[in-house]
């Protein structure tokens, strides 16, 4: 009988709208048990690694000057000291949520949590470019066991249908207002502390976790897990790694062998890994789910929103600094109003989605995310920082809206007992987004930049590429000549960075359109869909 009312309300909460009344001879469900005054401590609890991994998502958007002018990297490792992280982490979530489902996802969240503390003190005194990209992807994956783990634990803690749907939106608030509260954080930090500090941020949130966790939060775990398939989690990595290299080595390099020849060889292991998962007898992830529009819409739809919001970080947060001139405190707090509106529009349309259907609210949603990059898109040249600050707004109500949505319709998606891996399916989307969001948008900038930007005659061989490679290097450039020679140099940065931005912009708001068609059409009958 319990499985029948899990199954009941799971199917229920699957539509995001009321349930319709029923035939007048039909017995009603009876509604699960609802939770504890202690589930809403353990919520908190749960939302602190929630946090940690999204903050670090864009944090390093504004330690990137300061770590630009102590390591010097490149372009190339620059955008991998920043996609190093989501990258392994993006690659592991789906075997992650798996093994959650078998081992006990309290324990997996608990030694993920101990990693990460580890090796955030690791890269924190990272000597080198090199340490540091390493460093950032064995911090992925120790985050891989995060964030399964605390949004199964939360589907196996709030049963009751409108209680999950609220925890859900605290849930993706809390995510959503870490990626955002990153420049904040890294702002205030980089004031009075060395770059490392933003890693050391995790010690003190992730040491209190490890002792509340085991008082409040019951083990949970699949009873039937399936086996461990080492070769779809190696197939996983092998599918986004050369995919991401490839867009960067074109972005950065031009169209050639390598880069073409990684892209393909990436789709091909995508390919070998979606076919070994639909044969496959205890499938790691359940592809099958994707033909369910609710579930492969809200995916997507989560994949989007993580891009474009990435990507609006990474050259905002360097407009900011190195061409308006702020600080890394005023420049997170020009970021603040749009915090407050994601972590406002994720937590209000919990009600609005009890009477409006997602094929209507999500589109309405990303609508006004695209409008803000539109927004910057004409106002580049501006002599304020207002657009920013109202671009990140509308940026934020949208995405705020849409990704609380989009993940209760995921969660709900999925048979109870493989929560882990339907977790782990919507922070995938989550963390290929924050991978995307600078391989993509992040590569195509940098690809504009060291086209346009014009060098003064006079710089050495040395000074060319540094200022050539990124808008930081051409700052530091700039500041060692004349005066007159490094206004030029910094005024030719900052016109070839804010063409490059317009260029981007264009590029986020055809993701947010494309986004909001998307739900439009795959989350027509969310209901229908998953009563399959």
């Amino acid at each position: 009988m319990k499985t029948t009312r899990a199954a009941t309300a799971t199917l229920g909460s699957a539509a995001g709208t009321r349930e319709t009344t029923r035939a007048p001879h039909a017995p009603h469900a009876p509604r699960a048990p609802r939770a504890p005054r202690r589930a809403w401590i353990a919520l908190a609890v749960l939302m602190l690694p929630v946090l940690l991994v999204s903050v670090d998502n864009t944090v390093l958007s504004f330690a990137l000057p300061a770590i630009a002018t102590d390591l010097a990297p490149t372009a190339a490792q620059q955008l991998w000291i920043i996609d190093a992280y989501p990258l392994v982490l993006a690659g592991l979530l789906v075997a992650m949520g798996g093994a959650g489902d078998r081992f006990g996802r309290r324990r997996l969240l608990l030694i993920g949590s101990t990693g990460f503390a580890v090796l955030s003190i690791a890269a924190a005194f990272a000597p080198t470019a090199e340490a540091l990209i390493a460093a950032r992807a064995a911090l992925g994956f120790f985050g891989a066991m995060l964030m399964p783990s605390t949004l199964s634990l939360l589907r196996s803690t709030f049963t009751d249908r409108e209680q999950r749907r609220l925890a859900i939106a605290i849930w993706a608030s809390g995510f959503a207002a870490g990626s955002a509260l990153g420049p904040l954080v890294g702002g205030i930090l980089l004031e009075h502390f060395a770059w490392g500090s933003v890693f050391l941020l995790a010690v003190p949130v992730l040491v209190p976790m490890l002792v509340l966790v085991p008082l409040l939060i019951p083990e949970s775990r699949d009873p039937s897990p399936g086996r461990i398939d080492v070769v779809s989690t190696l197939l996983s990595l092998a599918a986004m790694g050369p995919v991401v290299y490839g867009i960067k080595s074109i972005a950065t390099e031009g169209v050639d062998v390598a880069g073409v020849a990684a892209i393909l060889a990436g789709v091909g292991c995508g390919a070998w890994f979606v076919r070994r998962q639909l044969v496959s007898a205890s499938p790691m992830l359940d592809v099958r789910l994707f033909r369910q529009g609710s579930f492969g819409g809200a995916v997507l739809v989560n994949l989007f929103s993580v891009i474009a919001l990435v990507g609006f970080l990474y050259f905002v947060s360097q407009h900011l600094q190195l061409i308006a001139g702020l600080t890394p405190v005023t420049a997170g707090l020009a970021l603040l109003p749009g915090l407050v509106a994601m972590i406002v529009a994720g937590l209000a349309v919990v009600p609005v989605a009890r009477r409006v259907p997602p094929r209507v609210l999500v589109p309405i949603a990303l609508a006004l995310s695209a409008a803000g990059y539109l927004v910057i898109a004409f106002t580049t040249n501006a002599q304020t920082i207002a657009p920013v600050v109202i671009a990140f707004i509308l940026l934020g109500v949208g995405i705020g809206a849409a990704e609380t949505v989009s993940n209760e319709l995921i969660l709900s998606s999925a048979p109870q007992a493989k929560a882990g891996a339907a977790s782990a399916v919507s922070e995938t989307a989550y963390e290929l987004g924050a991978v995307l969001g600078t391989a993509l948008l992040g590569s195509i900038l940098a690809a504009h930049f060291r086209s346009a930007i014009e060098l003064p005659a006079i710089l050495t061989n040395g000074q060319a590429d540094a200022a050539r490679e990124t808008l930081a290097g051409a700052v530091i450039v700039a500041d060692d000549l004349p005066d007159a020679i490094g206004a030029e140099l910094a005024a030719s940065a900052a016109h070839a960075f804010g063409d490059g931005v317009v260029t981007t912009s264009l590029i986020g708001v055809g993701l947010m359109l494309a986004a909001a068609l998307i739900a439009a059409f795959a989350l027509r009958n969310p209901r229908a869909a998953g009563a399959k």
